[in-house]
């Protein structure tokens, strides 16, 4: 993921606008496609929609073991990766941060 970002300059975001911010990199990455990008590649991948729910699997799991192994720092980076990936799968299946937020507001 960290690599998306390295030779950008980035403006702080605030906290409530992360997502946001996040998903628009992922769109911005998904349109223009730098051979450079993790993210790109994911779009592009030889294995199409599978590479992202691989990674999405594999996240799973270490968010999994994480929490089981009660390491609140690992937890989050590896949750971090997770809604990282999940929202790549959003944007291949045509969704964005408004959709998610729309589902999450309804189950209230």
């Amino acid at each position: 993921m960290s690599d998306d970002a390295a030779g950008d300059e980035m403006e702080p975001v605030a906290d409530e606008a992360v997502l946001d911010a996040l998903f628009a990199t992922i769109e911005d990455r998904k349109e223009r496609l730098p051979e450079d990008s993790y993210t790109a590649s994911l779009f592009t991948h030889e294995k199409g929609e599978n590479a992202v729910l691989e990674k999405i699997g594999e996240e799973t799991t270490e968010t999994i073991l994480a929490a089981k192994d009660d390491d609140a720092e690992e937890l989050t980076a590896e949750a971090a990766d997770l809604v990282y990936h999940l929202l790549v799968l959003f944007a291949r299946k045509d969704l964005d941060v408004a959709d998610l937020r729309a589902e999450l507001r309804d189950r209230f």
